[in-house]
């Protein structure tokens, strides 16, 4: 049996007393610590795995991306096969353009060479030269003017300082009438394709 000591006299305290409280001393003590210890274990714990709903959304979300790839792919290959078409329809105008660029200045000869075979008819049956003369000059002056619509003009190479671009010089020759360096006579014509030398002049040039 055990005693405390209390304002100088003795308090007889039995056992079972003393038993009792240590033993709700200790139920105390392992209460807290369960309680510690099923906080560490959650905290501990690893997270559940993702349910089955989840795995099916990153499945659709995967599915919804292989058919955006695929639609990609498709509309790239429309993309090029128009691609491809464009430039051949573009080779196709250009070698067409270049093919029959003359056929509009050929059309517009066809009048001209129409009278010219009616005079060489014409020539055979009469065997008159003076008209002969005169329909080869209407055919001169038709075919010169059909040309000058098309931009060709005939240059005035006589009497014109030399000027290398304009003339090409074959023979140097003496002159009283004109001054070093003058365009004397015109041995063939040059003609002008709108603001284009077609051809220079064949002059000769006084020295």
């Amino acid at each position: 049996m055990g005693s405390l000591l209390f304002q100088g006299g003795d308090i007889q305290v039995s056992k079972q007393t003393e038993n009792q409280d240590l033993n709700e001393q200790t139920a105390e003590e392992t209460a807290t610590y369960t309680e510690a210890e099923g906080i560490k274990a959650e905290e501990a714990a690893p997270e559940a795995p993702e349910t089955e709903n989840g795995g099916g959304e990153a499945a659709a979300e995967l599915e919804a991306l292989r058919k955006q790839a695929e639609e990609n792919q498709e509309r790239y290959l429309r993309t090029q096969a128009d691609f491809d078409n464009f430039r051949r329809r573009s080779r196709q105008e250009k070698e067409d353009f270049a093919k029959y660029a003359s056929s509009k200045l050929v059309e517009q000869l066809l009048p001209v060479l129409d009278n010219f075979e009616r005079a060489m008819a014409a020539s055979k049956d009469s065997r008159d030269f003076d008209s002969l003369l005169k329909g080869l000059d209407m055919i001169q002056r038709q075919l010169g003017q059909t040309l000058e619509q098309e931009g060709l003009k005939a240059m005035n190479a006589e009497g014109e300082p030399f000027n290398p671009e304009f003339h090409q010089a074959v023979m140097q020759v003496e002159s009283d009438e004109h001054g070093e360096g003058i365009v004397v006579e015109e041995m063939q014509k040059g003609y002008m394709f709108k603001d284009k030398v077609l051809r220079p002049a064949m002059v000769k040039v006084s020295k």
